[in-house]
């Protein structure tokens, strides 16, 4: 709580206050470390546990500790071959060090690539052997989920940080970021720049910083996709400046949301990456909720007409009509990000 951490998966929901929750429920705790990373403009999570899987182990030790649990699952993607052979062979290293021991018992579980999987509700029913899909809450997993005991699922990225503030202390952590969003972060960067690939930042370097520490932009950039498909479009014009933390962006609408910076070429057409993107996200639809089934969709549908040359103003009032008997419905937030996703794409472009 000293140390102001912020969960890495999107929500940036602070770590202590669920930590908390989940060791006040009735029941013996059990800790998810959750990388099913079904974003393609994501590979932070994935690099992590292929290069530091004793760091998030020990993170979720020190979790599973606090809370009281004596179990932890530590949740890959399947399609992340090397994510999982690397974090595999560290829980097998565990075992040989800790026989006998009383530490968690630690387990690595596989989980579908599709988007809506890493869902906190989605997560646990495919780990109490249901579909991959979201549930309807209350109750919430702090308080029945995995076995219907209270669950702790933390994105893994949160865990290594938790590991080194436990090392080092809430005033080491806090030498890096701002006041409200300390540390450091993961970021994935991708488009047209000479080094794509996963990067660390302070919260609040500036996206400057960012680029060129990737060896700079290959071409002029249109504008970026802060917070990745459930973010918000930025354009060129507003970019100058900006810095990335969540008080920085705010007055752009945008997030870091999971870490992910994706910048548009001056070569590409904005209309046509925003319709590719909205149908993706309309086909990670888990098909049990309407909203999301029909709507997504149908939104869609409208980008693309739009993309194809349709009359601006009438397909751009049926996108918002749309998008706002889309929001705010069914079990989980994926509508509310596609919709957010198009509307700034309306807004920027």
């Amino acid at each position: 709580e000293a140390s102001g951490l912020l969960g890495r998966g999107g929500a940036a929901f602070p770590t202590a206050t669920k930590m908390r929750a989940v060791a006040g429920s009735r029941g013996r705790p059990i800790v998810v470390a959750n990388a099913a990373e079904g974003e393609p403009t994501s590979m932070k999570d994935r690099t992590l546990l292929e290069m530091l899987p004793h760091l998030v182990i020990d993170g979720a030790i020190v979790a599973a500790e606090a809370v009281g649990a004596d179990e932890v699952i530590i949740c890959a993607c399947e399609s992340a071959g090397a994510s999982v052979e690397g974090m595999e062979h560290a829980i097998a290293e565990r075992a040989e060090e800790r026989a006998g021991g009383a530490t968690p018992k630690l387990h690595l579980a596989t989980v579908p690539s599709h988007y809506v999987a890493g869902q906190e509700s989605a997560l646990i029913s495919y780990l109490g052997g249901g579909p991959a899909k979201p549930t309807f809450t209350p109750p919430m997993p702090f308080e029945q989920g995995l076995r219907r005991r209270p669950t702790l699922v933390n994105n893994v990225e949160t865990l290594a940080h938790l590991a080194l503030i436990a090392r080092q202390g809430a005033s080491w952590f806090r030498q890096l970021g701002t006041p409200t969003q300390p540390g450091s972060a993961l970021v994935t960067l991708s488009g047209p720049v000479a080094h794509p690939g996963v990067y660390e930042i302070e919260y609040g370097a500036s996206l400057k910083s960012l680029i060129d520490a990737s060896g700079g932009a290959t071409t002029r950039v249109r504008g970026a996709l802060l917070g990745g498909y459930a973010g918000a479009w930025v354009g060129a014009d507003r970019l100058q400046g900006v810095a990335l933390s969540k008080e920085h962006l705010a007055p752009h609408g945008a997030t870091l949301g999971a870490g992910i910076v994706f910048l548009l070429s001056e070569h590409a057409c904005p209309v046509a990456e925003t319709a590719r993107v909205g149908r993706w996200m309309a086909e990670q639809s888990t098909r049990q909720c309407g909203p999301c089934l029909h709507g997504l969709d149908a939104l869609a549908g409208a980008v693309e007409e739009l993309a194809g040359g349709a009359p601006g103003g009438r397909a751009t009032q049926r996108i918002e009509r749309l998008a706002s008997l889309t929001s705010r419905r069914g079990a989980c937030a994926h509508p509310d990000g596609a919709v957010r996703l198009l509307i700034s794409a309306l807004e920027t472009f």
